[in-house]
């Protein structure tokens, strides 16, 4: 599993106009299947999005937490992070992982995140959404389980 993370000031997610997510301080994570992703991915990659260090401290150096920071998380699958785009000028998806696999990794992954961590919304899988971002730094980095 892949996961774009971005921390921000705030982000939300609408779907069809209607917001199915909002955070203020946190971290949007855009979230990408593969093939041969399983339940112990997805828990490896919720221990680095809840416990990776890209908040400034008291000396400005990144040694927080979302959890010491006490912010929010934002979910949004997406499947293009498992695209391969080493040949070409078009993008191959032979390597995401079929399209009922990654709704139920993604609803795993969802799932354990609210278990985990009271501050956690989410996009809708597979819906046409729109993400708003106010993206702090800018910090993004892509984590891999």
């Amino acid at each position: 599993m892949r996961a774009l993370i971005q921390r921000v000031r705030r982000a939300s997610v609408t779907v069809d106009d209607r917001e199915t997510g909002r955070i203020d301080q946190g971290l949007l994570a855009l979230i990408g299947v593969e093939k041969g992703d399983d339940e112990a991915a997805a828990d490896k990659l919720l221990h680095k999005l809840l416990h990776y260090r890209v908040f400034a401290d008291a000396d400005d150096k990144m040694n927080l937490n979302l959890q010491q920071v006490e912010g929010g998380l934002l979910l949004v699958s997406q499947f293009t992070l498992a695209a391969d785009t080493r040949k070409g000028l078009r993008p191959s998806f032979s390597s995401a992982a079929p399209p009922a696999e990654g709704e139920r990794l993604f609803h795993y992954l969802r799932e354990r995140a609210r278990a985990a961590w009271p501050r956690v919304a989410s996009g809708e899988f597979a819906a046409n959404m729109q993400v708003e971002l106010v993206n702090d730094g800018p910090v993004t980095f892509l984590l891999e389980s």
